[in-house]
C-alpha cells in the first residue's frame, strides 16, 4: 500500500504542501520514528518513546463544546468542562494551521468489535508513533474497507502545538476538546497517547447509551472453556489487564467494552498495559507481547544496554505497552462474548480495610458501582506520586459525559433480570494502610478469581463483615485463610476498626450526592 501521498486534507482545513502518510505499515512507522529521533529500539524490537512533559492524562484539561446537542445532556462540572463554539472554532483554525506546516500521519480505524455499533475514525497525527499507537489500540480495517473508508469522527492530534490559555479560553497550554456536533476531537500540547484512547471512549460513553441502548464499561473481559464471560471493572492500575490475561481463558479485551442485550464486545482492537515491574513470571502474556512493533512509553533502560528495566520508574510509574490484541496468545475472534456470568469490581484499597474478596447482592453491587471506590495509583494522572483515595463513579468517572446514574441504572436493570454473580476484589493493601501494610500478592488475587470462575466458592461458608456487610468466604483454594478476613492481618484490631469506620464514613459522605436521585 502507498504510504506517502499528496492526497488533499483541505476538507479538514489542512492546506500545506507537506507529506501526508496514509495508513502507513508498522515497519515504516518504526523507521520514521527512529529517523526523527523520537524513539529507539529495545532489545526485543519494541519501539520505545518518551511522551515528554505529560506521562499521564490531564483530566482538568478535557473540554466538551457546549451547543444545542450537549447543553442539557452533558454532566457538566468537575469532569466535563464547557467550551464555547466560538472558542472551539478559533482553536480548530490554530491546530489545522499548525498541522498544515508539518508532515502528518493518517490512520483510519474502527471502534466497536460488534459491527452493528461500529464507529469509523480518522486520526491525523503529528508523530509517526502516535499513528502506530492507534493502529494497535483500535480495530484495523482490511484493504477493501480502507478503499471505501468514510469517517464518522475525526481526531486531530498536535502535541507540539501549545494553546494560549487566555486567548483560547482554556485552563492551560494542553487540551483535549470534543465537539459532538462537528464530530471532531482536538488534542494539543500533550504527546501522551492515552488522551487519544480515552477521548474515543468518552465519545462512545455518550453515543452508545443514548442512541443504541448499550452500556459502555471501563472493564476487561474474558471467556472460559464453557463460553462463560467474566468482566473486570476497575480504574487503571487495579488489575484489569493483568487479571483478564489468563492463560486458561480467552481474552475479549483489556479495558473498554459494550454490553447489549445479547453480548459483551470490545470497543478496541488492542491493549494498553501498565508495565511497571513487568516480568515473565508475574505476567507472561503481557511480557511476551512486547516484541517488534509494540510501542513502549516512558520506560528506562539498563545502563549501556537496550534492555528495558521495568522496575525503573524514574520517568513515571505509568509506563505503558501498546500492542494489538492478537499479540496475546489466547483471544476471542472477533472480540465478542455472551453476557457475563461473573462481574468483578476491582478496588485498590489504600486503607487496607476491605477484604481481598467478597460477594455482593444486587443492592450492594449497585452501591459499589456508583461509588467506584479505589486509590488512584502513581503516574496514571499528573501529580499523583502515591495512592490517593478516590471515588470514581462507575469505575470510570473521568470518561463519563452523562450523569453516572444513567450508566448505573442500566447495570442495575441487567443485574435484576439475571443470575449474574458480583464480587468485590481488593487488589490493594492488607495488614495495615499504605506505608504500613503490604500489597496483596497477585498470586492470591489470581487464585481467588480462579476459584470463583471454577465454581469452587459455591459451596464454602461465608461470613458477614460487621461494618460493610460484605459476604466473605471463610476459605479459598490457594489463599491463606488468615488473609480472607482483613482484621486478622492487622497487628492491632482496634486500629483496624478505626480505619474501617473512617473508610465507611468516606463512603457515606461520597454517596450523599446521589441519594436524592
Amino acid at each position: 500500500m502507498i504510504t506517502r501521498e499528496k492526497r488533499s486534507l483541505t476538507y479538514l482545513g489542512i492546506n500545506g504542501d507537506r507529506s501526508v502518510y496514509w495508513n502507513t505499515p508498522t515497519f515504516d512507522l518504526v523507521i520514521n520514528s527512529i529517523r526523527d529521533h523520537q524513539c529507539e529500539l529495545t532489545s526485543t524490537g519494541a519501539l520505545a518513546c518518551n511522551t515528554g512533559k505529560f506521562t499521564g492524562r490531564s483530566p482538568k484539561d478535557k473540554y466538551i463544546v457546549a451547543e444545542e446537542l450537549t447543553e442539557n445532556n452533558i454532566w457538566w462540572g468537575e469532569v466535563n468542562h464547557k467550551l464555547s463554539e466560538q472558542s472551539y472554532e478559533r482553536l480548530y483554525k490554530k491546530v489545522t494551521l499548525y498541522l498544515s506546516n508539518r508532515d502528518v500521519y493518517i490512520r483510519d480505524v474502527f471502534a466497536c468489535a460488534a459491527k452493528d455499533y461500529r464507529l469509523k475514525i480518522r486520526l491525523v497525527t503529528e508523530y509517526a508513533w502516535q499513528s502506530l499507537f492507534a493502529y494497535h489500540l483500535f480495530l484495523r480495517p482490511n484493504i477493501y474497507e480502507l478503499s471505501e473508508f468514510s469517517e464518522d469522527w475525526v481526531i486531530l492530534s498536535a502535541p507540539g502545538f501549545m494553546a494560549d490559555p487566555k486567548e483560547d479560553d482554556i485552563h492551560s497550554e494542553n487540551f483535549t476538546v470534543i465537539n459532538f456536533k462537528k464530530k471532531v476531537i482536538l488534542i494539543g500540547g500533550t504527546a501522551y497517547t492515552g488522551e487519544i484512547k480515552k477521548a474515543v471512549f468518552t465519545v462512545l460513553n455518550y453515543i452508545l447509551p443514548q442512541e443504541r441502548n448499550v452500556l459502555p464499561m471501563h472493564c476487561s473481559a474474558n471467556i472460559g472453556e464453557r463460553g462463560d464471560t467474566a468482566i473486570f471493572f476497575g480504574l487503571s492500575g487495579t488489575g484489569k489487564t493483568t487479571l483478564s490475561a489468563d492463560p486458561d481463558r480467552k481474552l475479549i479485551g483489556d479495558d473498554e467494552h459494550g454490553w447489549d442485550a445479547n453480548s459483551v464486545f470490545n470497543l478496541e482492537g488492542g491493549c494498553y498495559a501498565k508495565c511497571v515491574d513487568l516480568s515473565p513470571e508475574k505476567e507472561p502474556q503481557i511480557f511476551n507481547a512486547i516484541k517488534f512493533g509494540t510501542l513502549l512509553e516512558n520506560v528506562c533502560f539498563y545502563p549501556n544496554q537496550q534492555v528495558v528495566n521495568y522496575a525503573d520508574t524514574s520517568i513515571t510509574e505509568n509506563t505503558r505497552a501498546a500492542y494489538p490484541i492478537d499479540s496475546i496468545a489466547h483471544i476471542v475472534e472477533p472480540s465478542v462474548g455472551k453476557p457475563p456470568e461473573n462481574i468483578f469490581l476491582l478496588t485498590e484499597d489504600a486503607f487496607g480495610v476491605l477484604p481481598p474478596i467478597s460477594k455482593l447482592n444486587v443492592r450492594q453491587a449497585m452501591y459499589h458501582f456508583i461509588s467506584g471506590y479505589t486509590s488512584k495509583v502513581a503516574g496514571t494522572e499528573i501529580g499523583i506520586k502515591e495512592p490517593q483515595i478516590t471515588f470514581s463513579a462507575c469505575f470510570g468517572k473521568p470518561f463519563l459525559p452523562l450523569h453516572p446514574l444513567r450508566y448505573a441504572s442500566m447495570l442495575g436493570e441487567k443485574l435484576k433480570s439475571s443470575n449474574i454473580k458480583v464480587w468485590l476484589i481488593n487488589t490493594g493493601w492488607t495488614g495495615g494502610s499504605y506505608g504500613i501494610g503490604e500489597r496483596i500478592k497477585l498470586e492470591y488475587t489470581r487464585a481467588m478469581v480462579t476459584a470463583v470462575l471454577n465454581g469452587q466458592l459455591e459451596h464454602v461458608e461465608f461470613k458477614k463483615h460487621n461494618l460493610f456487610e460484605l459476604e466473605i468466604p471463610l476459605s479459598c483454594p490457594g489463599v491463606p485463610t488468615n488473609l480472607l478476613s482483613p482484621e486478622n492481618t492487622w497487628a492491632d484490631k482496634n486500629e483496624y476498626e478505626i480505619a474501617a469506620k473512617i473508610l465507611a464514613d468516606k463512603f457515606a459522605k461520597n454517596f450523599k450526592k446521589y441519594k436524592e436521585q
